[in-house]
């Protein structure tokens, strides 16, 4: 199956909780799931309750469309969580938050991961001085992410230096907002995590 290209604010009412899929949109009256909470589809007069399995899917789905990964994806980032030391499900967190699009969404470069994926794919984005344009690819701790000299001559560029000042920068990242550049203080936590995502769920979904 193809990545999913329909209306992504069906996928925070099926998972019932905002995923942050639209960016600053969510914050706004206009989110969905503010509009219409109810699960997309026809809606039946005696809802069906969830077994264990649907429980452990729909948890197991949410840091999926969350950071837009492909099943295939997602279960090589597990099977690379659960040769680390430590608690599996806080691991794998912890290394979804290490995404290249993830930091440049986070330090304020993009509106959504989104649109953070798509400003690293399309080569506007440096780590340690070098262009990158994988955005799977993981931080480290002292790392520098930057933009491209040819990319500060853009519009989008403009306007970020004007809008940056607002955006607040979580405590694992700092910012160079003169010259907007970016560095990994240190590695992430599971609390640095925005949306509420149950590891054990997912650990137990895989391991049946």
């Amino acid at each position: 199956m193809g990545r999913y290209t329909a209306a992504v604010c069906r996928l925070c009412r099926r998972s019932g909780e905002k995923l942050m899929l639209k960016g600053s949109r969510c914050l706004t009256p206009k989110c969905a799931m503010d509009r219409r909470s109810k699960p997309p589809g026809p809606q039946l007069r005696r809802p069906r309750r969830l077994s264990d399995r649907g429980l452990q899917l729909r948890e197991k789905q949410k840091p999926r469309y969350a950071y837009g990964i492909l099943e295939r994806q997602f279960r090589r980032v597990f099977a690379q969580a659960e040769k680390q030391s430590g608690i599996t499900g806080e691991n794998l967190l912890v290394l979804l938050e290490r995404r290249l699009d993830n930091v440049v969404y986070r330090l304020g470069f993009a509106d959504s991961r989104p649109q953070a994926r798509q400003l690293v794919r399309h080569g506007h984005i440096m780590l340690n001085g070098r262009k990158t344009d994988i955005p799977s690819c993981l931080v480290k701790e002292g790392d520098t992410i930057s933009w491209k000299e040819a990319s500060t001559k853009s519009e989008y560029y403009k306007q970020l230096v004007q809008s940056i000042e607002s955006k607040s920068i979580l405590s694992w990242l700092s910012l160079d907002k003169e010259n907007l550049v970016g560095q990994v203080v240190s590695l992430p936590t599971p609390d640095d995590v925005g949306a509420k995502f149950e590891g054990k769920s997912i650990v137990e979904y895989y391991s049946r």
